[in-house]
């Protein structure tokens, strides 16, 4: 195995210890602690999961989190009602509603509801838009957390050719969009793409972020690439990427594993933005 294997517990560790001293700054600056506040509609065991896992990081960095667990056949309106009380709470800096929500619940219509200065999660029209006109705001957690990675890998994104697989509005465009924003030359695929293997040889840098388990083998990756899978594949052989990470390492220069990689550094990039929304209310 030729490839480095980047460390993303190491570095989301290293992000949360930095995020920890910055929440006892603030404090002492403005006399609170920061506040995040999720919701969770029926009883989804992994989202479950991954909120209790956001709690547990905000303990450890010092910001206080508290939980709204609503019922399988929580209305939209009644759900509408909750964000409109978070978005006015004066104590809540951060609000995150964990998806997917339940059919009754049209998840565009909620995100869209969310004070774009408390939305954590980064996925407001407005927070999207921001990032489209390279505006500052806050960015979504899993994308901001490849762009940390590749930060502290000493990756040279200026000039770099970048393949992204994937156009979801939750990681490929706005990935993108934080790649063009440092002067990378970036190719979004998609299911459509043809030759995608042959275009993905051609990357610097890839990103997979489809949601196919081991879609992209050895003879899609450049020698000496970087390659930042995103997916995360519940399979027969446990959780996998969307690149096969053998195949892949044998050529690329360093990768990212699944899990322990991408995933993360999601919720490091969590706290980042819940202290950043904190810093940026008056």
């Amino acid at each position: 195995m030729a490839a480095r294997i980047v460390d993303g517990k190491a570095v989301a560790a290293e992000v949360r210890e930095r995020v920890a001293a910055e929440v006892v700054d603030f404090e002492a600056e403005r006399g609170r602690t920061p506040v995040l506040v999720t919701v969770i509609v029926g009883d989804d065991p992994a989202s479950e999961v991954y909120v209790a896992g956001k709690h547990r990081a905000c303990e450890q960095v010092g910001i206080r989190s508290s939980h709204h667990g609503l019922p399988a056949e929580t209305t939209e309106q009644e759900l509408l009602a909750l964000v409109e009380k978070l978005n006015a709470d004066q104590e809540v800096d951060g609000i995150l509603v964990q998806l997917p929500v339940p059919a009754q619940i049209d998840p565009d219509r909620i995100i869209a509801a969310i004070d774009p200065g408390k939305d954590v999660d980064g996925l407001t029209p407005v927070n999207a838009g921001r990032l489209a006109q390279g505006m500052p705001g806050l960015v979504s957690c899993t994308p901001a957390g490849v762009m940390e990675l590749l930060r502290h890998e000493g990756v040279e994104l200026v000039g770099a050719e970048v393949v992204v697989v994937g156009r979801s509005k939750l990681v490929g465009v706005p990935v993108s969009r934080l790649l063009l924003a440092a002067n990378a030359t970036v190719t979004m695929c998609h299911s459509r793409t043809r030759d995608l293997a042959d275009v993905c040889h051609r990357a610097d840098v890839l990103v997979a972020a489809v949601g196919v388990p081991r879609l992209l083998g050895g003879d899609a990756i450049k020698p000496g690439a970087v390659v930042i899978d995103v997916g995360i594949n519940r399979t027969d052989d446990g959780l996998v990427g969307d690149v096969d990470f053998e195949a892949a390492a044998e050529v690329a220069s360093a990768i990212t594993p699944v899990p322990g990689g991408v995933g993360p550094m999601t919720v490091a990039m969590l706290l980042v933005n819940t202290l950043a929304a904190a810093r940026a209310r008056v």
